[in-house]
């Protein structure tokens, strides 16, 4: 392995300040509620409404902003998240099996009963957030989703985000932000419901604010800064790639870009095409920083060495842009989600194809996937059996609570053993002594 062009992989990384401010507010609005509430909300946005839900009217007021073109294409996007977030829960099925005669086990797969959902709204309208998160826990049979989004300095909200959150279907919509929007749906303030699970991504302070409430709710991920890798052979489009690594550097000046290549010739001729990309590029003043910092290109020995070097690095969003597509398929391991062949791209899965946007990132892809249905399931298990079987499985059972000294777990056992002496289960009333 040869490095091209050496860059930082930013991680997330212990921030002692932010963790400080964000377990203050959240001290404080689980103290004081809603005074609390508004108060950073006056301060931090100033925002401070008679209501900081929006009602009907205010909803379908917002939608009459938006232009006819607008509103089909978040139907589309909206359309193809759902059909796929469906699919996938075909394929989470209810299980019941007799292990031995007369011992069943099973699994249910239940939904959690309140969602909280962020959609960010900072440096841009990230309004296709919100069928990301609110439309597979609907799918999974979440009765309540509430969602917030910040308000937007000097215009109060995106009409386009307000409309993406109700076709969504979120039942409750609040324009509100940061760690007291999080802090409200995780305590349930007010007339707010308790959420299970917060969903969404943010900024340091929303990621920090996740992290110290998990545990008290559930969470779908911790986010910190977007990556994209990309792994390139001789055959790949240089200038196809080039746009597709600054598509994912002008989120964020600490977003993770990297290329493995395998010829140092499309290496050289890739970063001679991001920079001139990048002279004309209107998000250039963000992306450009992020390519100087961050931008790496690694030139790999052989393919085997470009998949171990992907999944070392563990990306959110991985792309191929190779002949023998098959073949890294079929080896990579770790990815937030995998784009297949210079046909497809980052934007579609952040847009419009119906795959999941909020993905793991610094690492995580190493041991979790991304949002998807399955989030907002509880998969719990059953056992059933009849008076015979528990009767046979008691005096193991008793041995082993016995060898590990638990004398009151093996008495549970002994006491069904007795009961149930019979062959044909017929139990007999004993009485457990003292």
């Amino acid at each position: 392995m040869k490095i091209l062009k050496e860059g930082h992989h930013r991680l997330i990384q212990d921030d002692p300040e932010t963790a400080r401010v964000v377990s203050e507010i959240l001290a404080d609005v689980e103290k004081h509620g809603m005074d609390a509430v508004r108060r950073y909300s006056r301060s931090l946005d100033d925002w401070d409404p008679p209501c900081l839900e929006l009602g009907p009217k205010a909803i379908d007021a917002a939608v009459a902003q938006l232009s006819p073109e607008a509103i089909a294409d978040t139907d589309f996007c909206q359309e193809n998240v759902r059909r796929f977030a469906h699919a996938q829960l075909k394929t989470l099925l209810p299980l019941e099996t007799e292990i031995r005669p007369g011992i069943v086990l099973g699994h249910r797969h239940i939904p959690v009963k309140t969602v909280g959902s962020y959609i960010p709204g900072g440096r841009y309208p990230m309004f296709g957030s919100a069928q990301m998160s609110i439309i597979p826990a609907k799918v999974a049979g979440v009765r309540t989703v509430v969602a917030c989004t910040p308000p937007v300095k000097g215009v109060g909200y995106y009409p386009a985000t307000v409309n993406a959150m109700a076709k969504a279907g979120a039942d409750r919509i609040f324009i509100l932000g940061g760690v007291h929007a999080l802090a409200m749906m995780a305590f349930g303030v007010g007339d707010v419901p308790e959420a299970d699970v917060l969903c969404g991504a943010g900024n340091k302070y929303v990621a920090e604010a996740k992290r110290q409430l998990y545990g008290r709710c559930g969470i779908d991920l911790l986010a910190g800064p977007t990556e994209i890798l990309i792994i390139a052979d001789d055959e790949a489009d240089s200038e196809l790639v080039a746009c597709d690594l600054l598509g994912q550097a002008e989120h964020d000046p600490n977003s993770g870009i990297c290329l493995i290549c395998l010829s140092e010739d499309f290496g050289r001729r890739t970063i001679a095409e991001v920079e001139k990309q990048l002279e004309t590029l209107p998000t250039r003043d963000v992306a450009a920083l992020s390519w100087r910092d961050n931008g790496r290109v690694l030139l790999a020995d052989n393919p085997e060495e470009a998949a171990a070097l992907s999944d070392d690095y563990a990306p959110e969003h991985l792309e191929l842009h190779v002949a023998d597509r098959d073949f890294y398929a079929d080896r990579l391991a770790n990815y937030g989600s995998l784009f297949i062949g210079e046909e497809t791209t980052v934007a579609y899965g952040d847009k419009s194809i119906g795959t999941n946007h909020i993905l793991p990132t610094s690492r995580a892809a190493r041991y979790t996937g991304g949002v998807w249905v399955g989030k907002f399931l509880k998969t719990c298990t059953y056992q059933r059996m009849t008076p015979a079987a528990s009767r046979d499985l008691a005096p193991v059972t008793q041995r082993q609570c016995e060898r590990e000294k638990m004398l009151a777990h093996g008495m549970t056992a002994a006491i069904r053993h007795r009961r149930f002496k019979n062959a044909r289960g017929e139990r007999e009333h004993v009485s457990t002594g003292r």
